[in-house]
């Protein structure tokens, strides 16, 4: 009983990082429709910023939060201002916006190598202890707050979608952006506004990532690759499919390494993946749509 409570827990706290990456993502895609795997690079930023503040400049930790948050809103913003909208403007297709997004992705994952180095980085804000049980298995206090913290801001997030007029606006982009345009919604601040909104929860991800795991500056590219996934697993274009696909992956993974070497987890994301890519592309919540 105690071995299956710890992998669910397990497969909760690693669901909800992917979740954060993941709705960021789609967030971006549904209001955007083209892929940005720079998105990674804002996750790992936002870990860079938080070391930065408090384990270098030695700023008290929740202190530096808010300035992590801003910083990485506003790095997503101006990717979208200084890559993406000049691109657009030009009508470049969804191929060119990837290549520019995987540019950016290398770009910075190498700017952050050559100013922190290639060594893995720690921040020692809590002493590792025995953590609680919870029937039989461990969690810290640190992983609980993760847990929560992200179902809290998955609920809040839900109600902005649906309640607020940003949320209706961008609901209304996702669903129809020709129609949107003619009842005078503008899409690219609205399109804007979603890179600040998903690098929003990019920057909470970084946060719970650079406190629960070490940080090196390649793992973007892991952690958009998990979050590409959860998206594709619950629908690229529906952010709440992708938060269920995320723990879906997240539970996925860590079931399966108990039955597997773990060097395997990477290898169910991508068996994941490519089920879904080949037999239900649109995901569990999302909706099929003409030539996409």
């Amino acid at each position: 009983m105690s071995f299956v409570v710890q992998l669910t827990i397990n497969g909760l706290i690693a669901g909800s990082v992917y979740a954060l990456v993941a709705s960021g993502f789609s967030l971006i895609y549904s209001t955007n429709r083209f892929m940005h795997f720079a998105h990674g690079i804002s996750v790992v930023v936002a870990s860079y910023i938080l070391y930065t503040l408090f384990s270098i400049a030695q700023i008290p930790f929740f202190l530096s939060i808010l300035p992590t948050l801003f910083l990485s809103a506003l790095f997503g913003f101006f990717v979208y201002l200084l890559v993406y909208s000049p691109l657009q403007s030009r009508n470049a297709s969804n191929v060119v916006l990837l290549i520019a997004s995987i540019g950016v992705l290398i770009l910075f994952q190498n700017v952050l190598q050559a100013v922190y180095g290639a060594n893995v980085k720690t921040i020692n804000l809590l002493e590792t202890n025995k953590g609680i049980e919870i029937f039989g298995a461990s969690v810290t206090h640190l992983q609980l707050v993760i847990i929560f913290f992200s179902l809290f801001l998955f609920i809040f997030f839900n109600f902005f979608m649906r309640k607020t007029r940003l949320g209706k606006e961008m609901r209304a982009i996702a669903d129809n952006k020709e129609l949107s345009r003619i009842v005078g919604i503008n899409d690219r601040l609205i399109a804007g506004a979603s890179f600040v909104i998903g690098s929003f929860f990019a920057g909470i991800a970084g946060i719970f990532i650079g406190l629960e795991y070490n940080l090196f500056p390649t793992m973007g590219t892991d952690l958009i690759i998990k979050g590409f996934t959860g998206a594709v697993i619950g629908g690229v274009g529906s952010v709440p499919g992708a938060i269920i696909g995320a723990y879906i992956l997240g539970l996925a993974e860590n079931y399966g390494i108990a039955f597997l070497p773990s060097g395997f987890k990477d290898a169910i994301s991508f068996v994941l993946l490519f089920i879904f890519l080949l037999f239900k592309p649109s995901g569990l919540l999302g909706i099929r749509r003409n030539g996409e």
